[in-house]
């Protein structure tokens, strides 16, 4: 994991930790998941999470036998963190040259994997307005080389993403942008 954060932060578990819970506040996770997704033992994660959670940048709510954690949105270093995996998944460079080039873009929604905080190297985007197709796979390829990512974007117009709205609600989604108000 070659990032902003591997200069900081020695541990490559808590890096994907920080990623997972201040990349999408809102996701809870609990231990065993997190082991499983990050590939590393229950141990090496369970250190990490007490860690995190003595320094209060991560809560705990004991849901029956499990223990779901998540960002504590409270901490006066949330929004530095959140602004800092944003860089790190480069989603900021991906934001600012839509919004700047495209046309009219109306919102924009990070799904599936990253919407959740996984940093899987495919970054799904949708994007609801009338967007400019050839700029928009003209920026995705300059800024994939850039991030060290793979973009793959939906354009939608308005009444298209009306219309499949019921199916999205269903899958991870997070608003990063909306005209006239940044969302990330």
């Amino acid at each position: 994991m070659d990032n902003l954060f591997s200069g900081l932060i020695a541990s490559k578990t808590r890096i994907k930790l920080l990623i997972r819970f201040f990349f999408n506040p809102k996701a809870k996770s609990y231990l065993r998941e997190l082991a499983k997704e990050f590939n590393v033992s229950t141990n090496s994660v369970r250190e990490e999470l007490n860690q995190l959670t003595r320094t209060e940048l991560l809560t705990s709510k004991k849901s029956g036998r499990q223990v779901h954690y998540m960002a504590n949105q409270e901490h006066p270093l949330f929004p530095e963190l959140k602004s800092m995996v944003s860089k790190v998944m480069g989603i900021d460079q991906v934001l600012d040259s839509i919004v700047k080039r495209l046309g009219d873009l109306e919102s924009a929604y990070l799904i599936d994997d990253y919407a959740e905080g996984k940093d899987t190297g495919i970054i799904d985007l949708l994007l609801v307005g009338d967007i400019d197709q050839y700029h928009l796979n003209d920026l995705s390829r300059k800024t994939e080389r850039y991030i060290k990512r793979k973009i793959r974007s939906l354009v939608l117009s308005r009444d298209e993403y009306n219309d499949i709205l019921p199916k999205l609600e269903k899958r991870p989604r997070v608003l990063i942008w909306e005209a006239n108000k940044e969302q990330v």
